[in-house]
């Protein structure tokens, strides 16, 4: 259950920044994660409202999270294409000498704050 210290980073991420712009508290989180990083958005929900209370800054955030997926780009061919996790030969040529483009991705995107003012 990798998303435990998946979300214990994230938190440690935002509960930084927001500290040094002075926030008061944390409104929400957007993330991006690619469905090649393995996580399961459940246990991911789990972790986010368990670990959030640990930080009072965070207590109250909403967490967002726009799942990416995989595309690849064929070697062979140059053929762009996306496909799910475990399919990833080229459609055009049918070569499995590709390259994944998006899919892997594990960003914070942005977080919402309410000012200390």
């Amino acid at each position: 259950m990798h998303e435990l210290g998946l979300v214990s980073g994230i938190l440690e991420t935002v509960g930084k920044t927001a500290r040094e712009a002075g926030a008061s508290r944390v409104v929400s989180v957007s993330l991006r994660i690619g469905d090649m990083a393995e996580v399961n958005p459940e246990t991911m929900e789990f972790a986010w409202d368990v670990l959030r209370e640990d930080d009072p800054l965070c207590v109250e955030a909403t967490m967002e999270v726009a799942y990416v997926h995989p595309s690849s780009v064929c070697l062979d061919c140059g053929e762009e294409f996306e496909h799910d996790r475990f399919h990833l030969r080229c459609p055009a040529c049918g070569s499995a000498d590709t390259v994944l483009i998006t899919g892997r991705e594990m960003d914070i995107v942005s977080m919402e704050i309410e000012d200390g003012a």
